[in-house]
């Protein structure tokens, strides 16, 4: 035999014997009766089963207790709402509050008014002081009237409303705060809101009416006042032209009288007329009766007085003196 076939027999036997002992060094389990599994039957039994799977650690009580105990990976607040609320614990029962409510904030009253001072006008009074307390009320809305000089209920109402929309006791009469308070909010009256609808005293007489027998007329006091040698015989009042047919000023005499006349200028009534200056004349006036100084004439001197104007008009003699002055 050669070296090559040689080699080649001890190659092959070496082989063998490699697979029989990698065969023989695995683990033989024993069984119960004893028996090795090297014989016949247990090595058939082992080699044609199939590995058993190993059971999962969530079988069985102990691995059920395992997963109740691991902790969810995703947290409470990812789960919806129905989720988190069927494990919350129900809500504790609501039990009425023992803690007493804050008490309301009190409002302050206001003080009380002051008290009145002494009384400078009051129910029953008459005079020029009144007929300005009245134009005064008047300035700021709370006397409608015209001035009349008489302190009754109309003022005393006025009065009130006056005080009680200030603070002051609303007593409707006129004492020191009231006045003072009243005088601070309105100006100084003028003859014209003190005597609105006449009435007013006659003014100063120009000195060309002291002397004989005299019509003497003021524009600024709106009277017409009949003087002999300086002595006044009788006061009216009077209504004056517009400033378009304003009422001529200077001194004039009578120089015509008509009882019943009729304005050929503008067929209106004159009675009573009295012609000092063209076409101006002295004469009653009904409508400066029924509107008072709403209106005007037309240059002529009106007079509202009907009975007044009829006695003066028995009086004057053509030839007397007319005086129209401011």
């Amino acid at each position: 035999m050669s070296r090559g076939a040689i080699a080649k027999g001890r190659a092959a036997a070496g082989a063998v014997a490699a697979l029989a002992l990698a065969c023989g060094c695995t683990a033989q389990a024993v069984d119960t009766a004893g028996s090795d599994e090297n014989s016949p039957s247990a090595r058939s039994t082992s080699d044609n089963s199939v590995p058993t799977p190993r059971s999962s650690p969530t079988e069985g009580t102990g691995g059920t207790e395992k997963l109740k105990k691991m902790k969810s990976p995703v947290s409470r607040a990812e789960l919806p709402a129905s989720a988190r609320t069927e494990d919350a614990p129900p809500p504790a029962p609501a039990t009425p509050s023992t803690s007493t409510p804050p008490p309301s904030p009190r409002t302050s009253a206001p003080p009380p008014p002051p008290e009145p001072g002494p009384v400078v006008m009051a129910r029953g009074e008459q005079g020029k002081k009144v007929r300005e307390l009245q134009a005064r009320l008047r300035q700021i809305g709370w006397f409608g009237q015209n001035p009349t000089g008489t302190y009754g209920p109309v003022t005393a109402t006025a009065v009130a409303g006056f005080q009680g929309k200030r603070g002051l006791l609303p007593t409707g009469a006129t004492d020191t705060r009231t006045w003072s308070r009243l005088r601070t909010m309105t100006h100084e009256p003028s003859r014209y809101e003190l005597y609105p609808d006449g009435g007013m005293p006659p003014a100063k007489p120009d000195r060309r009416c002291l002397t004989g027998r005299v019509l003497c007329i003021s524009k600024d006091s709106r009277t017409l006042t009949w003087m002999i040698d300086g002595k006044v015989r009788s006061t009216m009042d009077v209504r004056f032209g517009s400033e378009y047919t304003p009422t001529r000023e200077g001194e004039f005499r009578v120089f015509w009288k008509s009882r019943h006349h009729v304005s050929t200028l503008y067929d209106t009534p004159m009675p009573y007329a009295m012609f000092f200056s063209g076409g101006q004349a002295v004469h009653y006036s009904s409508d400066f009766a029924a509107s008072g100084y709403n209106g005007a004439s037309h240059g002529c001197v009106n007079v509202r007085d009907k009975e007044g104007i009829a006695r003066l008009f028995k009086q004057v003699k053509d030839g007397d003196r007319v005086v129209v002055y401011k």
